[in-house]
């Protein structure tokens, strides 16, 4: 098996959640006496929260290239909003970063699907990077809600969901958003806030939910168990 590292800590919740399912989904595979080589660096989440782009690019440039040293193979962000990163820290290690993207655009093309709705915090919504690699690479384009919506999203997923609490406003929230989403077009949601499974799950819509964590979490075991090259 290949080692992969683990970036995580934005949040410690998600990343619990990565280590989780990476080791469910690769014990389905190779059986639960075994379990999969990881290295991971839990980062202080105030570093997303200073929303200082040049310092977080060096950050997560540094802890790369610690987790290159120690042995890994290839790299997960262990959320959405720090994708943000790849950009500037893809060219400058000499091992993989695993999109989170790319497993997203995967599953909807194996859906057939080609207009999807973005859920998640501001950054995630507007930044850009999900959204490009998506039409770049997959021709799959993207709906957001509206900007009047986009801080309460925002703060749902800042103040309340990175930090452990799932309450029924932000569920129905939420909710309410998917369905606008799906009036405009929209064949699919992506999920993207690792928390975001947590509070809502498949039978609470009419939709296809996607669920950036987990295609993330199976596309990290299909490297470490060499399905798939990168």
């Amino acid at each position: 098996m290949q080692t992969i590292g683990l970036i995580g800590g934005t949040s410690w919740h998600s990343t619990i959640v990565y280590y989780r399912l990476i080791n469910e989904l690769a014990g389905k595979k190779i059986g639960t006496q075994a379990n999969p080589p990881l290295i991971i660096y839990s980062l202080n989440i105030e570093l997303m929260r200073e929303q200082d782009k040049q310092k977080i690019n060096r950050a997560y440039l540094h802890i790369a290239r610690k987790l290159e040293v120690a042995g890994a193979k290839a790299l997960v962000i262990c959320a959405n909003t720090p994708h943000m990163v790849y950009d500037f820290v893809q060219p400058k290690i000499s091992i993989p970063i695993l999109h989170i993207a790319d497993a997203v655009g995967k599953k909807a093309r194996e859906e057939d699907l080609s207009l999807l709705g973005l859920l998640g915090n501001r950054p995630t919504m507007t930044g850009g990077f999900i959204q490009n690699r998506l039409e770049q690479k997959f021709g799959i384009k993207t709906l957001i809600p509206d900007e009047e919506y986009l801080d309460s999203a925002h703060n749902f997923v800042s103040n309340e969901l990175t930090q452990g609490k799932f309450t029924e406003t932000a569920r129905s929230f939420f909710l309410d958003q998917m369905q606008l989403l799906k009036e405009k077009g929209a064949q699919g949601i992506i999920l993207g806030c690792t928390e975001l499974p947590l509070l809502i799950e498949q039978d609470d819509f009419d939709l296809p939910l996607i669920p950036t964590t987990h295609l993330h979490a199976q596309m990290a075991v299909d490297f470490i168990l060499e399905e798939i090259k990168v």
